[in-house]
Formats: structure tokens, sequence, C-alpha cells
């Protein structure tokens, strides 16, 4: 492909007799995706044809092979960069070629056209430093400006357009993509360098597509360049706006509303400029003929109003009555359900800068969204949503007096909304209206909690919208969006109304790793319940409240790991909580209970706080980097260590090494967890052994636990202090009763042969191993014992084959043989060679 590529770029000419077979090899060429190099070159080969090829049927095949073509150039461009970087200037004059090109589908010329947006993004300092921005901008403006064929319109300019944006199939459309993307990747400086006099040019024109044209520039510059533009071009903006709303041709009007609402949205420059007092009544021109309006054009209008009054706050009073009276006028006397609902959203925009100021035309508008909201028809449905996001918009903003009296009968229509429709979109409007009625009259919610709780937990755990499509997990927007809005109108409800625990002991949320959300959404979903959960846990005076989302915050940072800790603050949040808890400075502890409760029933109480609090350390250490938790474990430490004190009561002393253990098994499998492991052994290690030899079988028990998890956490570290740690165990093997006592020494045993097998004598240590095998109370250490079974079967077999074993072998390999009867001794020998199965059978059975 390299060869024919080089042989056709040279001349292409000759070769125009085998194009079609030449065209079936590329075919199945770009069907291939496993050898980027071999595409690469398919593709610059195709180019060089694409000027020679003839016959229709030749124009077809070239284009469904470009077609390919691009994308599997996008596939290129996103996984393999490094092939594409050195090409990048004869992938720009392709793609550029393809997508200028009039005589080609328009869905081949988006997807070279894309392919430019997408290499912009991807590396936008390279096309700047090999100055092919020019070149892009003096090819794409012509597509950009270009007129539709004689007495047809662009598609958003036809009547039966109803402007929600969904061609795509459009190269004019992806050319001002392209600008977009330049926007927000490139230098504002150097773009409008090469910008400004093309748009200036187009802007005077007497041609009203090439006025659109500079006109969808400015509108797509807004977002990427909004810093730039108003410092230094805002006067530029608002004279060519001003100028393009009163121009004669509506093509030029529609861009101009469109140029407005982005330039409203994206640079919200004070309403006190000159330019407010000249477009306002434009706008308000164009609205007052709605019903003779195509639709297309009146929400670009719309749009444009909505972005606009959004920065006037107070200074949008002289213009109420109007606007007032055209919205009224739109939601009682037309017949259009789209201009209803462009009305609907229009009263939320004028809400949220009027706020109070609203009053007076809060009754005629609240009767209209309540008829809205009390129909189930399909066709009602776009409305019914808007009408339920304007109804929370006014709940915020009109003020507790008005909306209050009206907050139950919202609440009832919600309710009654979702329990007969099933439509992701409504319920998530609904999850905001509860939420927006909480903030003025929370009473109202206390008695449909559980319903609305309920309805937006099981939103968290549904699998509805989610598809696998080549081992991937998609979810479709609506549902994404109604996980997000439930995570956010939980946490205000919880908030509003105090009824915590609704939300904080809500089983489903034990596990929100089980909740099928977006990482984005899990993460907002704990930024609204871990605080939660810990200003609960400070401030809530009853301890069994306070027991249950301690446990509750355990099972969230179990099930979330790492994403419970994504908040820079968590960790420090989430260990200060446990330290007062163990300190016994929360309010609970401070309130001394209930007179009814005795001395020894809150003794108890408090001892369950302490040990939920505890629980929550390894968890701690097991989701973050050991070396972050460090100076937070080094505070929690000695309040664990306090209650292993001889003194203390057998619960506390069991709970104190049994959370050491824990702790350590927890460093085991993060990063850092050896270093601070072994950073910790001189303080742990005397605890421990001091535990080992308590009177209470428990205690042994949770202390030699912790002394094999010091082993196997810290490692070659503490070598040093295998020989004491070794007498100890002998010694409590010759004398202990206590079947899971015995069972958890053979485990600790285990960790410090795996851990580091060379520094333990194996001969005295195997033999002691073997002689209590197999466990016979604590079966989930069998794991410990198999893993360090097959390593020690693994080291005598190396040692076997590496001194060719022909002298018996050692003590500890036969004693190790014969316990491997409890754990299939027959699969182990069959893995060797004949003559070696002979002699390990001779030789356990002569011992």
């Amino acid at each position: 492909l390299l060869l024919l590529n080089k042989v056709m770029e040279s001349n292409p000419e000759p070769f125009k007799p085998h194009y079609n077979q030449l065209l079936q090899l590329f075919s199945s060429v770009l069907q291939d995706h496993s050898n980027p190099s071999a595409l690469y070159y398919c593709i610059l080969t195709l180019t060089s044809i694409t000027a020679y090829t003839g016959t229709e049927e030749m124009v077809s095949i070239a284009s469904d092979q470009a077609s390919e073509a691009m994308e599997v150039l996008n596939e290129l461009m996103e996984s393999e960069v490094s092939i594409i970087v050195p090409h990048v200037a004869d992938i720009v004059h392709f793609c550029l070629e393809v997508g200028s090109d009039t005589s080609l589908s328009d869905s081949l010329r988006v997807k070279g056209l894309s392919c430019i947006a997408f290499l912009i993004k991807l590396k936008s300092k390279t096309v700047l430093k090999q100055k092919l921005l020019n070149p892009i901008l003096q090819t794409i403006f012509p597509v950009l400006t270009a007129s539709p064929p004689p007495g047809e319109q662009d598609p958003e300019d036809e009547e039966d357009d109803s402007g929600d944006g969904t061609d795509d199939e459009n190269p004019k459309h992806t050319a001002a993509q392209i600008i977009d993307t330049m926007a927000l990747h490139m230098p504002p400086e150097k773009l409008f360098h090469h910008l400004l006099p093309l748009t200036q040019a187009c802007l005077t024109s007497e041609n009203p597509y090439q006025k659109k044209g500079g006109l969808m520039c400015l509108a797509v510059l807004a977002e990427g360049c909004a810093d730039h533009i108003r410092t230094k071009y805002v006067l530029f903006y608002e004279i060519a706006l001003c100028q393009s709303l009163s121009d004669s041709n509506q093509v030029v009007r529609s861009a101009a509303l469109f140029a407005l609402g982005q330039f409203s949205e994206y640079l919200q420059v004070s309403p006190e400029t000159q330019y407010c007092a000249e477009l306002m009544p434009l706008l308000l021109g164009y609205l007052s003929s709605l019903n003779d309006t195509k639709v297309g054009h009146v929400t670009k209008a719309f749009y444009a109003l909505e972005n606009f009054m959004e920065n006037l706050g107070a200074d949008i009073e002289p213009y109420l009555p109007t606007l007032m009276d055209t919205m009224l006028s739109a939601l009682n006397n037309t017949d259009n359900l789209k201009i209803k609902e462009l009305a609907v959203s229009a009263i939320g925009a004028i809400a949220n800068a009027a706020k109070e100021l609203l009053v007076p035309y809060f009754p005629p508008v609240i009767e209209s969204l309540k008829g809205f909201l009390t129909t189930t028809t399909e066709e009602m449905r776009s409305l019914q949503t808007q009408s339920l996001d304007t109804l929370s918009v006014l709940a915020r903003t009109i003020g507790k007096d008005v909306f209050s009296p009206l907050a139950a009968e919202c609440v009832g229509l919600g309710l009654n909304l979702t329990d007969t429709i099933d439509d992701p979109d409504l319920r998530r409007c609904t999850y905001s209206l509860y939420s927006a009625v909480s903030t003025v009259s929370p009473d109202c919610l206390i008695p449909h909690l559980t319903p609305i709780t309920t309805i937006m937990l099981l939103a968290l755990k549904s699998n509805e919208g989610i598809t696998v499509k080549h081992d991937r997990f998609s979810v479709e927007n609506a549902y994404i969006d109604e996980k997000e809005d439930a995570c956010d109108a939980l946490g205000e409800i919880a908030f509003n109304t105090g009824y915590y625990r609704y939300l904080l002991l809500s089983p489903l949320l034990h596990d929100p790793s089980c909740c099928w959300v977006s990482f984005p959404a899990l993460l907002k979903l704990l930024d609204v319940v871990l605080p939660c959960f810990l200003e609960t846990v400070r401030k809530e005076t009853e301890r069994q409240v306070v027991m249950g989302v301690l446990e509750t915050m355990n099972g969230v940072i179990k099930s979330c790991k790492g994403e419970a800790f994504q908040n820079p603050t968590r960790l420090k949040d989430v260990s200060h909580v446990i330290r007062d808890v163990l300190k016994k400075k929360t309010v609970c502890q401070d309130a001394g209970g209930d007179e009814a409760d005795d001395e020894e029933q809150q003794a108890e109480y408090d001892a369950m706080l302490q040990e939920f609090a505890g629980e929550g350390i390894p968890l701690v250490a097991s989701s973050v980097p050991a070396d972050s938790f460090a100076p937070f474990l080094n505070d929690l430490l000695p309040l664990i260590m306090a209650k292993a004190k001889s003194s203390c009561p057998v619960s506390d002393r069991s709970f104190s090494v049994g959370t050491i253990g824990e702790i350590l098994q927890a460093l085991v499998s993060v990063p850092g967890g050896r270093g601070v492991a072994g950073r910790l052994s001189n303080r742990l290690l005397p605890v421990l052994v001091a535990g080992v030899r308590d009177s209470d079988a428990e205690v042994r028990n949770n202390s030699v636990f912790g002394l094999g998890c010091l082993a196997e956490a810290a490692g070659p570290i503490i070598v040093s202090d295998y020989p004491t740690m070794l007498s100890v165990f002998s010694n409590m093997l010759s004398k202990e009763s206590d079947l899971r006592v015995i069972d958890n020494l053979c485990a600790a045993l285990c960790r410090m042969i795996l851990s580091n097998v060379d520094a333990v004598p194996l001969d005295h240590v195997v033999p002691a191993l073997v002689g209590h095998l197999p466990l016979k109370e604590d079966l989930e250490e069998n794991k410990t014992v198999f893993s360090c079974l097959a390593l020690l079967y693994k080291h005598s077999r190396d040692l076997m084959l590496r001194k060719k074993q022909t002298t018996p072998p050692s003590s500890q390999t036969v004693l190790l043989l014969k316990a491997l009867p409890c754990y299939n001794f027959q699969a182990a020998v069959t893995s060797l060679p004949a003559e070696q199965q002979a002699h390990l059978s001779a030789a356990v059975a002569a011992s």
C-alpha cells in the first residue's frame, strides 16, 4: 500500500483503467481496522485519485469508499494520534476538498468537515504551527455563506422547521461547528486576526446568505471567545446585531436572533448599554405577531428574548406589561402547542429577572399552567415538562407568601402526573418542582415524603434506558438527566424538610454503586449524601439515628471506594467525624440520652457508636492512597489503641485489636500501604503481642489476625521482627485450645510465609502448620492457607528441580505433601514429570 500510494501520488492518471479493481481493494482494507498504517496509506491513495474519477459509477464507488475513509480517519485521530501528526496538512487539505465539493453528498461533505473540527480539537497547536488556519477559513467560508439552490431554502429557514436543530447532514452547520471548535481551542487573538476581515465582508454584503454566514460566525464565537469579545468587540457586536435585526430579509433577521441569543447567553453584557433600549422593541415587535410567523423563526425569537432578559434583572420592569400581555395571549389564544411551550418557557425567564415584580400576573399564569398539567395526552408532554420547569422557577422567585398557598396543590399535580405517565423527562421535572416547593413550604411535602423520595431513589436504581452495545453500556440522555436531577432534589428536600432519615437510612443508599448513574451523577449523589451523613452524625440528638447513619455511611464508602473521596475535603471531613465520635464529642454523646434509658444502656449505645465509627477507619484506608490517609490515621490510631489496655472491658480490647488488624489488612491493597504499615509497625507490634496473651479468646484471635496482617502489609520492612512473632506463635500453639484462635494462628503463619518465604525457618514452621490443618472453624482463612501451600509446593519443587533431586525430599517438603490430601494432593502430583511423580509418591509413603 505504501508503494502503491507513492506511485499513484506521482502519476495517478495511467491507473484509471484499474480504478474499479483498486476501489474494491481499498474497500477491503478500510474494513480491517487492525492495521492503522495500512488504513492511512489507503486513505492517501484514495485522495490522490479523487480528481480523476469519471463515470457516475466511479463517483458512486469513490463516494462510498471515501465515506468509509472518513469514519476510519476519525477513529485514527481518536486512537492513533501519533500516526496522524506528521500528516496533518495532508489530512486537512483532503478533508477541505471533500467538504467543499458540492458534487458530493451532504453526508460525505459533513464527514469531511467534521474530521477537520475533530483534528482542531485534538491538535490545535499543530494546525496553527503549520499555518493551516487561514486555508481552512478561506475554504469553509464559502460553505458557510453559500446560497441554497434557486427556489429552495436552508433547512433552518424552512416554513415547517421546528427549530429543534436535528438536521445533522448539513455542511453549512458543520462549517460553523469548525469555527466554534476554533473558538474553544485556539488563542482568540490569532483567530480574530484571520476571521474578522472575512466576517466584516460578509456583514456588509448585499447578499442575505453572506450576511447570514457572518452572523452565524459571530454567534459561534460567543462561547469560546467571550472574554476577548467583551474586552474589544462588544460595540462591533451590538451594531451588527441591531442592524441585522432591522434587515428587510427574514433569513438575515432569523440569523441575527440566533446570534443575539448566543451573545446574551455567553457575554452577559450590562443592561445599561444603549443597545438594550434598541433591541427590546425589536424583540417585542417579533413577538407581537406570533400567529402570523413560522415556528422556526419564532423559536429563535424566544431563544434570543430569554437569554436577553436573564441579564436585565429589575431593569425588565418597563417592559413587563407588554411582555406579559404577549405571553398570556400566546397561552390563551393560539392553538399551536409549540408556541404555548415557548411562551411558558419565556415566563420562567421573565420570572427569573422580575421576581416579585411578576406578582400581578401570577394568577392567570398559574391557572394556565394548572390546566396544562391536568391532561394526560401524549401531544401535551413537552408542554407539560416545560410547565413544571416554569412552576419550579415561580416557586423560587415569586415570593413565599404568594406561592405557599398553592404549594400543596402543586405537589399533588406532580404526584398525579408521575402516577399516570411513565416518562423520564416528566419525572425529572417533578423532582425539580418538589425541590423548589421545599424552599418555600417544606411542611406540605412531609406527608408525601415516602412516595416522593422512593420514586427518586428507584430512578437512581433503575437500569431503564440502559443498553449494551459492543461490550459498552450506553444510557439515554433523558435517563441520565433524570438521575442527576434526582440527586440534586434529594439533597435539597432532605435539607429543607429536616427529615434526613428518609434519605439517609434508605436501603438503596447503602450501596450507591449499584445505582445506574453516570460517573458525574454518582459524584453528584455522593456530594449530596455524604455531607448529610456527616452533619447528622455531628448534630443529631438520638443515638440510634446516628448509629444508623454511621452504618449507612460505612456501606457507601465500602461500595464506592475512591469515588466517595473525589471531593478534595471529603477525606478530612470523614476522618474528623470518626475522630469526634471516638472522642465522644458529638451532640448525641453530649446529650446524655433519654431519661428513660438507664446508664448501662447508655454505655452500650456509646460503645456501639464508637464501634460503628471505628469500622469506618479500615474502609477509608482501603479507599484512598495510604500516604493521603496517613496524617489522619496517625490521629485516629491512639484513640483505638487506648482501648487495648488491660484495664478496659473485653469488648473494648477486642474492638481495638480487631480494628488495628482490619486497618493493616486494608493497607495491603492500596498504593503506599507497605510504607505506611512499616512506619506504624513499631507502635502496633507491642499492642498486638500483648493482645495474644489476653485471657479472652476473641481478643487473642483478633491480635493474631492483626500480627499476620502486619506481616503481610509491611512485608520485608519487618523481617527483623519475625523471630519475635514466631516465638509468640510457637508458645501459643503449645497452649491454645480455642479452635478459631488456632485457625488464625495457622493463617498468620501463612501470611508470614507468603510475605517473605526466605525469612521463615520452614523446617520448624511447616511441621507446626501442617500439624494443625485443615482449618476447623475460621474457614474463610482457607484461601490464605491455599495460597501458602501453593507457594510452598512451588518453592519445594523449584528447589528439587534446581538440585536435580536424587536424595530424599526435605522434611518440610514431605510434611507439606502429607498435608496436601486435604487440599487435593493428587492433582498437584500429576502436574510433575512421571519420574518425579514416582519419586515423591515413594517419599511420602516411606515417611
